[in-house]
């Protein structure tokens, strides 16, 4: 969905690296910003894919299927939805060459980081230029959802260079309720759902992978302390063993699916060329990670569960927590 190569890293900032906040901007660039992405947001809303992509950079525009595929996902909603803007943000790159790992931070801050209008926006290899970062909170009766636009300056347009469309609730839950039930779940002593609805707030209320807010600080801190030891992380991968079984984890994340939030988990499989072997590992995985968990049981609807071979290529089994006896 992304042509820039926008990836979330941390780094040290550079003086090359320079971002102003929509405080900051002169009237004529802040105008001009805001009415692209409106301009954007109403052709995505409408559906209209071909316009969209005539306003796109010629890297974007050249391989523009993620996007025509996302925005046909969500026109539906974002139809009959009531779109806000939230203040741009204006990111200047300088130099002559792509930035390795570009930090870009915006607004105030305090002596404990991040305020309430705040950003820090990481990205790697950007090539110079001047990008524009417009939010819209889109919201309707059956869904809320956030539209960020990435937008580069070119002569006097601003052409789009990025387009993520992610939901702001799952199961009509937003990223609050997830972050308070989390704590309760802390309080009963369930850790490992307690890490997981932190992980589901933080997604809620993240619209952009490769940006961070005070908000999302806030859950970074107050949830890295529960992350337990047995959980694949930070490309690290976890044991689980029942029996003479033995599963090597490399994810374990909340996920929602349609108005579920389901458990989804992968693992290391050496074949799964025979589809009934690997349901069969599959579903023992399941009741082997129920066994050794059972909370898990009340705070996720169903389980997904899926075998990556070496190749990358993968087979999922999906059954609903009461089904896995």
């Amino acid at each position: 969905m992304l042509a820039l190569s926008l990836t979330a890293f941390l780094a040290s900032s550079a003086p090359a690296e320079n971002c102003l906040t929509s405080g900051d901007m002169d009237d004529a660039t802040r105008t001009a910003l805001t009415a692209a992405a409106q301009r954007d947001f109403d052709l995505i809303a409408k559906g209209d894919s071909a316009a969209l992509r005539l306003n796109a950079i010629s890297s974007v525009a050249a391989d523009f299927s993620g996007i025509e595929t996302s925005v046909k996902d969500h026109q539906a909603a974002l139809a009959v939805s009531k779109s806000t803007l939230r203040p741009p943000f204006l990111l200047e790159a300088e130099g002559a060459a792509p930035i390795p790992h570009a930090e870009f931070f915006c607004g105030v801050f305090g002596k404990s980081g991040q305020t309430r209008d705040s950003a820090v926006f990481y990205l790697n290899d950007l090539p110079p230029g001047k990008y524009g970062v417009v939010i819209l909170d889109a919201l309707s009766a059956n869904a809320a959802l956030t539209v960020s636009l990435i937008l580069q300056r070119q002569g006097v347009d601003w052409k789009l260079g990025g387009l993520y469309i992610r939901a702001a609730q799952t199961a009509g839950h937003d990223a609050d309720w997830f972050a308070n039930r989390a704590r309760e779940l802390k309080a009963k002593g369930q850790t490992h759902n307690s890490w997981l609805y932190f992980l589901e707030a933080r997604t809620l209320i993240s619209p952009l992978p490769f940006m961070s807010t005070a908000a999302t600080d806030k859950l970074f801190d107050e949830s890295q302390n529960l992350r337990p030891a047995d959980v694949p992380a930070d490309g690290k991968t976890a044991d689980l063993t029942a029996g003479a079984a033995h599963w090597k984890l490399t994810a374990l994340a909340p996920d929602a699916v349609g108005d579920d939030l389901d458990l989804i988990v992968k693992y290391q499989a050496a074949d799964i060329s025979n589809s009934n072997q690997t349901y069969e590992t599959n579903v023992a995985l399941m009741r082997a990670l129920l066994a050794k968990y059972p909370e898990l049981r009340d705070a996720f609807a169903a389980m997904v569960v899926r075998a990556v071979d070496p190749a990358g290529r993968d087979y999922g089994t999906l059954l609903s927590m009461k089904d896995i006896k």
